[in-house]
């Protein structure tokens, strides 16, 4: 009986000494990946609806700063784009306008963007082509979510025997286009 209480009072000074430290010092890391995640995040936002257009620089130095964690990361874009058409009774007739517009919004995402920051061609980086051009009033809409499991997920799930998800940084973030600058 005697055995079995120091076993298990060696048992918990471990727990306590070690493994619950370790599990700390990793949410804390997991924290800290979050904030910087969230600051590269609004920042390259920000950057994007005041200057009104995104850059193959741009993106690639939000894609950067992001990875610098050490974890991997879905990066989704959204750009919206609200447009006024005029009403016509009959379209072929300029004279016919109604005086109301009808409003229709666009949206624009990732695989359309990148195809425009890094088209087929040889133009170089800071070539105006390579720009992804918005109009003032648009939306711009960023989410960051990391896709491996962090240390601190994988061994806070060992201690309590669970399978969390994957997704320990999630950052929604978005605006609305200021400018049109070239």
């Amino acid at each position: 009986m005697n055995a079995l209480i120091k076993i298990f009072a060696v048992f918990v000074a471990i727990l306590l000494l070690y493994i619950f430290p370790i599990s700390a010092a990793f949410d804390q890391q997991d924290d800290v990946s979050e904030l910087v995640v969230l600051r590269a995040t609004t920042s390259f936002v920000d950057a994007v609806t005041d200057k009104g257009y995104l850059s193959p620089t741009m993106y690639n130095d939000f894609m950067r700063a992001i990875q610098e964690t050490g974890n991997s990361f879905d990066v989704q874009m959204e750009h919206g784009q609200k447009t006024y058409d005029p009403v016509y009774t009959d379209p072929a007739d300029p004279n016919t306008f109604t005086g109301d517009y009808a409003v229709h919004y666009n949206t624009f995402y990732k695989t359309q963007i990148l195809a425009v920051l890094f088209p087929n061609s040889a133009a170089g980086k800071d070539d105006p082509a390579r720009r992804y051009r918005m109009h003032e009033g648009d939306t711009f809409y960023v989410t960051v979510q990391n896709t491996n499991r962090t240390n601190g997920t994988i061994l806070h799930d060992f201690l309590n025997n669970a399978n969390s998800p994957n997704e320990k940084i999630f950052i929604p973030y978005g605006g609305v286009v200021r400018n049109e600058n070239d």
